[in-house]
């Protein structure tokens, strides 16, 4: 009997209670915090033991909806996002602009060759340096039909986006949210160290761009191969055939349309690099596009209503699955049991030689990222503890700040990030399915983390 993958909110509740059943054996614990130059501390040696405050069936109940209520920001993003998006769609401009680039795949082998490495390296820079974490969220509604339009499956066209911005996140050089905070923490002049993280960074680029392309091929060869096949083949016939090419070609309303798209994108960027835009500015950003596309496109009041509302309703289970994997965060903080994880994780840092002490900090920090998923909060976490441990055991401040940093490149496949689950549901994959999907890639980028670990401890990277 073949066994069915359990819905996204089945695993997603399951491992909910998995941790609310945790907090009655995992004792309470406290690190105590101090304001240093303006930011709250925590202090390595305040750690203490604490009331335990196990979370029974009530709190189990009650914490999507806090998970809800604290990921209000991110949700109300998403639904935003989804219906803008649906609104640019109902102009066809979308749908046109990808027959046009279909048709250049098809007849075209630089642009065939170059797709891939281009979009992923984009991304990827992104991710590496204005830290593009949510903001990838409305590029899933162009790269998934661009990939099937292509030839390829959902699974390339979530992660040419997703892949691309989350290993930049993780391998980044300027990424203020990760490498700028945890080395202001730890007391290391920031963004110090550029050279051997723009290696990193290169390797865990390139490494992805190689394997999609890889994997990209065989499905393209044999589309059964897929693990989405079913459900590509339904988007398939949802969708306009990519034929029509010739049937329907870009207008100059169209060109419009997209121009503004476009625009939109480079005011995004800028206004994140440049004036520290975030959800609640990318948000309206969004909306005052839809607004301007609807008028451009010439859609009436009822037609732009109708779009964005269908937009909204389709992302409603993106908005529930986002606020349950919030919710594992709340049972594990409302116990306490967080900082005694971390606690109890730091003796296992200890090693023979610097370079095995590094990789451990490494493990440490992908099993810390199971929890604390945000780049600043996890650094404001862990640094003021690893940072001076890292003096004990004769590993450079720099090396454990790479380490943390190559500790987020576990994100694309754990169930409790907000923003994996949101893209997945977004998508329509099964967390499962995907899991599969990335266990090679993830022992891969295991390997090429250990590995990249090495030469800072060799030639005391500083």
């Amino acid at each position: 009997m073949r066994l069915r993958m359990p819905n996204t909110f089945v695993l997603l509740f399951a491992i909910l209670a998995l941790i609310a059943l945790a907090t009655w054996f995992v004792p309470g614990g406290k690190y105590e915090t101090r304001l240093v130059d303006g930011r709250q501390l925590v202090d390595p040696a305040s750690f203490h033991y604490v009331a335990s405050n196990p979370q029974g069936p009530v709190a189990l109940l009650k914490a999507p909806i806090r998970g809800f209520v604290e990921s209000a920001q991110i949700i109300g993003f998403v639904l935003f996002v989804g219906g803008a998006f649906a609104v640019l769609q109902r102009t066809e401009a979308i749908d046109t602009a990808i027959r046009s680039i279909a048709h250049a795949h098809t007849r075209s082998p630089l642009v065939r060759a170059l797709l891939i490495p281009v979009f992923v390296t984009l991304f990827s820079l992104g991710g590496a340096t204005f830290g593009m974490n949510e903001e990838v969220i409305p590029f899933i509604l162009i790269f998934v039909p661009l990939a099937l339009a292509l030839g390829y499956d959902t699974v390339t066209g979530v992660s040419i986006p997703f892949l691309g911005s989350q290993v930049g996140f993780g391998a980044a050089f300027l990424n203020p949210f990760n490498v700028g905070i945890a080395q202001g923490i730890a007391g290391v002049p920031v963004f110090s160290g550029m050279g051997y993280r723009l290696v990193v960074w290169a390797s865990a680029t390139l490494v992805t761009v190689l394997f999609l392309m890889w994997y990209a091929a065989r499905v393209k060869h044999n589309p059964a191969l897929s693990p989405t096949y079913v459900l590509d083949q339904t988007k398939r016939r949802e969708a306009v055939p990519v034929a029509d090419h010739g049937h329907q070609r870009m207008t100059g309303r169209h060109a419009a349309v997209l121009a503004l798209f476009a625009l939109t994108l480079g005011t995004m960027v800028v206004g994140v690099v440049r004036y520290e835009w975030f959800i609640d500015e990318i948000a309206a950003l969004f909306l005052a596009m839809a607004i301007v596309v609807g008028l451009v496109g010439r859609l009436g009041a009822d037609d732009w209503v109708a779009a964005f509302m269908q937009g909204v309703k389709d992302l409603a289970p993106t908005a529930l699955v986002i606020a349950i994997a919030r919710a594992t965060m709340v049972i594990a903080r409302e116990a306490h049991i967080i900082d005694t994880m971390l606690h109890e994780l730091m003796p296992l840092v200890q090693s023979s030689h610097p370079v095995f002490a590094a990789q451990k900090m490494y493990l440490i920090q992908s099993v810390i990222n199971f929890f604390i998923h945000s780049g600043s909060g996890q650094a404001a976490l862990t640094m003021p503890i690893m940072a001076p441990l890292a003096d004990l055991v004769g590993v450079s401040r720099q090396t454990a700040i790479l380490a943390f940093q190559l500790g987020e490149l576990s994100t694309p496949m754990i169930p409790t990030s907000g923003i994996t689950v949101g893209v997945l549901a977004l998508a329509r994959i099964p967390w499962l399915t995907w899991a599969k999907w990335m266990i090679p890639l993830q022992l891969i980028y295991l390997v090429l983390a250990l590995l990249l670990l090495v030469p800072p401890c060799l030639m005391g990277w500083n």
